[in-house]
């Protein structure tokens, strides 16, 4: 049996994505978001939990992102894990990033410090990633 690796989230950028091209053209962009969850502690007291995640789109959703995503933005998305694992300065480092599928906005749009009242239905936007050369069937 094949493994699935599949992320939701839902969360708020943490800064503006920083989108950026790579030598074969193909653009990406990167972004923190944080997700929040409640819970009382031992004493009832409501307590706030948040972790912080990489995210990372490629091609159509980076687009997408660096035109209305803005630091504060709510997103609901979804993805898959990906790790990685480098040495610096003979350092091990390791890195988790989520590399985005799909997302969609919640709430209005941002852009610019101005604020798009929401309309009466999310905003969702689903691109599907364009295929790598050797994924042409031809």
């Amino acid at each position: 049996m094949a493994g699935i690796n599949k992320v939701i989230l839902v969360g708020n950028l943490g800064r503006d994505p920083e989108v950026k091209t790579t030598e074969s053209g193909a653009k990406y962009a990167r972004f923190s978001l944080a997700t929040t969850e409640s819970y009382k502690d031992k004493s009832g007291e409501k307590k706030d939990r948040t972790e912080w995640h990489n995210i990372l789109c490629w091609r159509g959703l980076a687009e997408i992102a660096e035109k209305y995503l803005t630091k504060g933005s709510q997103i609901y998305l979804e993805g898959k894990i990906r790790t990685s694992t480098w040495e610096d300065n003979g350092q091990k480092r390791n890195s988790v990033e989520i590399v985005v599928d799909t997302f969609t906005m919640l709430g209005g749009a941002r852009k610019e410090g101005v604020v798009t009242p929401p309309a009466e239905k999310e905003t969702k936007i689903d691109v599907v990633p364009e295929p790598e050369e050797d994924d042409l069937p031809f």
